[in-house]
C-alpha cells in the first residue's frame, strides 16, 4: 500500500509494540504529529513540558518495562532538548528511540530556520543514528533502529527524518518483527570450564553484580549461583534488585558510597566474580588497589569492558544469564563456611546507621516500610540517591530507575512519569534533592494534566548536598554557590501546577503525609525539611582504595 511517510513512521512504530510515546511538538515534525492524531487509539502520547522531560520519561518507560522507550521532538531546539536523556540513556545502557524531525532536504546546510545537526551532536552518545531524507529509507530504518537499540549490549538510536520525508509517499508493507536475541555469543566452552576451575580453587569468592545482570533478566540463576558457590554478593547502584537485598548473603552497595562489610570484602576476598558491570571510577576506587588480594573472573556482554578498566584472570563474553545457567548446571556445590561468617561479622560490625530525628534516611526506610519494600523507586542525582540505595529494601530487578552513568540532576520526575505509564498497577515514587527538584519540577504540570498518580519525595536541605558534603570535608567548608537563600515554597508551586502537596517539618507529621500520598489517585508532592549538614555515610575519599572506606566515627576519632 502507499502511505505518506509519517503514516509509515506511525505503522511501523505500532509494528514494533510502542504503545507510548513522549514528546513535544513543532514546525518540522507536525506532518507526524497529524498521523499520530489518526492513530490516537493504538498510541498514546504523552505531552511533556519539555523536550528533556520527554526523553526521561522514556528512559523511565524503557527501565521499568524492558521495552524501548520512544520520544519525539521537532528540528533546532527541540532536537537538542533531547541531548541530555539520550546521554543518560547512553550511559546506562538503555535502550531508546528518538525520533526527530528537521527541516526539508533542500534546506539542509543552509542555516535554516530551526536547522541544527543532531546527527553529528548525538553521534558520540548514541549506538547509532540516521538521517532519514527520502520516505521509502523510513521502514527499513526504524525497523532496524528498534533491532540496534536492544541487540547485545542496549542504548539508544536517534532517528532523524527531514520534513519531505514525512509528506512524501511510498510504499508500505507490515512486517512482523523479528525476534532479537543479545547476540554477541563468543564464550567457548573452555571459558566456562576455566571458570568453574577458578571457583573450586577459592575460598574467599564474592560475587559483584552490575546493571548488566537487570538488562539481562539473571536474577533467578544469580540466586542460585550465589547458593551453589557460597558466596557474598556485593552490588553496584544499577544492579539493584538483581538481588534481593533482604538475603542474608547481600552485603550491600560497593565502592564510594558502600558498605564497609561489602568494601573490605572485596579487598580481602581470593575471587572476585563481576557480572555485568563497567568497573566505574565510582566503584573501583584507586584502580591500583582494587581487589588486590584476588583473581577476577569478569562476565560481559561487550567484549569492549573486559580489561578496559581493570585487568581480569578470565573474561567472558555473553550474555550473563545463560553464562550463569551454563555453571550452574555444571558446578558442585560449594562451601567456605569461615569466609561468611567473616562477612556476617563485618556486616554485624558495621551497619549503616543515622542520626535521630527527621533525616533523609528516615524518610526512605519510612516510605520502605509503608510500601512493603514494593514499590518502583526512582530517584534523582546526589544524597537523596544515595540514601534510596542504602534504604530502600530492593526485592525484585527494574525496581531502581535512577541516573547512574551521567548523574543526571532533574532526571528523576520525568523518568517517573514513564515508569508509572509503562506499570500502571505500581506505586511510582521519586526521591529528588531540592537541587534536582527545580531543574524539571514543570513536569508536575505533566503529571496533573494526565492526571498520572505518582509520589514526588523532595528531601529539602536548602542547599547542593552532595557538593556541600564534598565542600565540607575535601575544600576547607568553603560553601561556595551551594546554598539556596531564597523563598520558594515547592508546596505552593506544587498546588500551582494541580498536584496536591504536603510539608514535613517533624517526624510525627511524615507517616501520614506519606499515608495520604498512597491513598491520593493523582500527584502528590511530599516535601521533606532535613538538616542541611546531614552527610551520606560510608565514603571512599577520591583516589582512595575502597579499603580506605570510613564513616562519621572514624572521622571523629582522627
Amino acid at each position: 500500500m502507499e502511505l505518506n511517510g509519517s503514516d509509515i513512521i506511525i505503522k511501523c512504530l505500532i509494528e514494533q509494540g510502542v504503545d507510548t510515546i513522549f514528546g513535544y511538538p513543532g514546525g518540522a515534525i507536525l506532518n507526524v504529529y497529524d498521523s499520530l492524531y489518526n492513530h490516537s487509539d493504538k498510541i498514546n502520547h504523552i505531552l511533556t513540558s519539555h523536550e528533556q522531560g520527554a526523553a526521561h520519561a522514556a528512559d523511565g518507560y524503557a527501565r521499568a518495562s524492558g521495552k524501548v522507550g520512544v520520544c519525539f521532538a521537532t528540528s533546532g531546539p527541540g532536537a537538542t532538548n533531547l541531548v541530555t536523556g539520550i546521554a543518560t540513556a547512553f550511559l546506562d545502557s538503555v535502550p531508546l528511540v528518538a525520533i526527530t524531525a528537521n527541516v526539508g532536504r533542500s534546506l539542509l546546510g543552509k542555516d535554516s530556520f530551526q536547522e541544527i545537526d543532531i546527527l553529528g551532536v548525538t553521534m558520540p552518545i548514541t549506538k547509532h543514528n540516521f538521517i532519514i531524507k527520502d520516505a521509502r529509507d523510513l521502514a527499513p530504518t526504524i525497523r532496524k533502529a528498534f533491532q540496534i537499540a536492544v541487540e547485545g549490549r542496549p542504548g539508544p538510536v536517534l532517528i532523524d527524518v527531514t520534513k519531505n520525508a514525512t509528506a512524501e509517499m511510498a510504499e508500505y508493507e507490515p512486517v512482523e518483527p523479528e525476534f532479537i536475541d543479545s547476540r554477541g555469543y563468543t564464550y567457548s566452552p573452555e571459558d566456562i570450564e576455566e571458570a568453574l576451575s577458578m571457583i573450586r580453587q577459592s575460598s574467599k569468592p564474592m560475587i559483584f553484580i552490575g546493571g548488566g545482570t537487570v538488562i539481562a533478566g539473571a536474577n533467578d540463576e544469580l540466586l542460585e549461583f550465589a547458593n551453589i558457590v557460597d558466596a557474598p554478593v556485593c552490588d553496584s547502584l544499577m544492579a539493584k534488585g538483581a538481588y534481593d537485598t533482604t538475603r542474608p548473603r547481600y552485603t550491600g552497595m560497593l565502592g564510594m558510597h558502600g558498605t564497609k562489610a561489602s568494601n573490605l570484602g572485596v579487598s580481602r576476598c581470593d575471587l572476585l566474580i563481576a557480572i555485568g558491570t563497567r568497573f566505574s571510577d565510582r566503584v573501583i576506587g584507586n584502580s591500583k588497589h582494587f581487589a588486590s588480594n584476588a583473581k577476577i573472573i569478569h562476565i560481559d556482554v561487550d567484549a569492549a569492558e573486559i580489561n578496559k578498566n581493570i585487568k581480569v584472570d578470565l573474561g567472558i563474553v555473553g550474555d550473563a544469564r545463560k553464562i550463569i545457567k551454563d555453571i550452574n548446571s555444571l558446578l558442585e556445590q560449594q562451601n567456605h563456611p569461615h569466609w561468611m561468617k567473616e562477612i556476617r561479622d563485618l556486616k554485624d560490625n558495621f551497619p549503616i546507621t543515622y542520626p535521630r530525628g527527621l533525616t533523609g534516611p528516615l524518610v526512605i526506610e519510612k516510605v520502605s516500610e509503608m510500601t512493603n519494600n514494593d514499590a518502583i523507586v526512582v530517584t534523582d542525582v546526589g544524597q537523596h540517591q544515595m540514601w534510596a540505595a542504602q534504604f530502600y529494601k530492593f526485592k525484585f530487578p527494574r525496581q531502581l530507575i535512577t541516573s547512574g552513568g551521567l548523574g543526571t540532576m532533574g532526571y528523576g520526575l520525568g523518568a517517573a512519569l514513564g515508569a508509572k505509564m509503562a506499570k500502571p498497577e505500581k506505586t511510582v515514587i521519586n526521591f529528588a534533592g531540592d537541587g534536582c527538584f527545580r531543574m524539571n519540577l514543570n513536569e508536575l504540570a505533566t503529571a496533573s494534566r494526565y492526571n498520572i498518580p505518582i509520589i514526588e519525595i523532595v528531601l529539602n536541605n536548602q542547599v547542593l548536598g552532595m557538593v556541600r558534603q564534598w565542600q565540607d570535608l575535601f575544600y576547607s567548608q568553603r560553601y561556595s554557590a551551594t546554598v539556596f537563600d531564597d523563598k520558594v515554597d515547592f508546596c505552593k508551586v506544587a498546588e500551582g501546577l494541580g498536584c496536591k502537596a504536603f510539608k514535613v517539618e517533624t517526624v510525627e507529621q511524615l507517616e501520614p503525609a506519606i499515608a495520604a500520598a498512597l491513598d491520593h489517585d493523582g500527584p502528590v508532592v511530599i516535601e521533606c525539611m532535613i538538616g542541611r549538614d546531614e552527610k551520606v555515610w560510608p565514603m571512599v575519599a577520591p583516589g582512595k582504595a575502597i579499603s580506605e572506606v570510613f564513616d562519621q566515627k572514624d572521622l571523629e576519632s582522627r
